[in-house]
């Protein structure tokens, strides 16, 4: 696990992009007003933190790391590809692990291996470029590509319109009748362009923690 030398999606950063947002419309203005600027999640930057997507998804937070745990405990403390590939399917299952996410973090680990994902030229590619050698990999969709590309790597321009809390919380943030489509939604998020990584931060925290009267 590395640090990205050039990661930009920082605090600082997050502050100026929704102070030029809130410029844009005042929409974005009156949801800082309400619940406040949301936080950085920086995550490292390597197999672990691809390898943990895979062990989040259609999990709970809570579940995930307990999962987590247990794989490392297996792989006696080090998330590495190598040391994964290494293990068998039944104890990868005893940490709680489906069949079908040992196969996905198996594909990973071995792009990873065989240099289909080279890890250390990711920070040295586009946006677009990441996406398609990450979703090139089974198991992973646009989605954990765009949370690998927001808090692994710093990109700062980055629109997760297929997130369900993005689309929610952005639809309450703009004062929509009815939740937006992803097509929809990355539609109306054109003009924030190029501050959307952190406008995806501020409609997650505004689905968190602004009221509403939805059911």
């Amino acid at each position: 696990m590395t640090r990205v030398a050039n990661y930009r999606l920082t605090d600082a950063h997050i502050k100026r992009a929704l102070s030029a947002a809130a410029e844009i419309d005042v929409r974005v203005a009156t949801a800082l007003g309400l619940i406040g600027l949301p936080a950085a999640r920086k995550r490292d930057h390597g197999f672990d933190s691809l390898a943990k997507i895979v062990v989040g998804q259609q999990v709970s937070t809570r579940a995930a790391e307990a999962i987590t745990q247990r794989l490392l405990e297996s792989l006696n403390g080090q998330l590495e590809p190598e040391i994964l590939l290494s293990r068998d399917d039944d104890s990868l299952r005893a940490a709680g692990l489906s069949r079908q996410k040992i196969s996905y973090l198996r594909s990973l680990a071995t792009a990873v291996v065989e240099g289909a994902l080279p890890l250390l030229d990711l920070p040295k590619m586009s946006d677009d470029e990441v996406l398609q050698r990450i979703t090139a990999i089974r198991g992973f969709g646009a989605w954990s590509a765009q949370m690998y590309l927001m808090f692994s790597l710093g990109r700062t321009d980055i629109w997760p319109s297929g997130d369900l809390a993005v689309r929610v919380g952005f639809g309450r943030l703009l004062g929509l009748v009815e939740r937006p489509t992803a097509k929809k939604t990355e539609e109306l998020a054109k003009d924030f362009t190029p501050y959307r990584s952190a406008l995806a931060l501020l409609c997650w925290h505004y689905y968190s923690n602004a009221p509403h009267a939805e059911p």
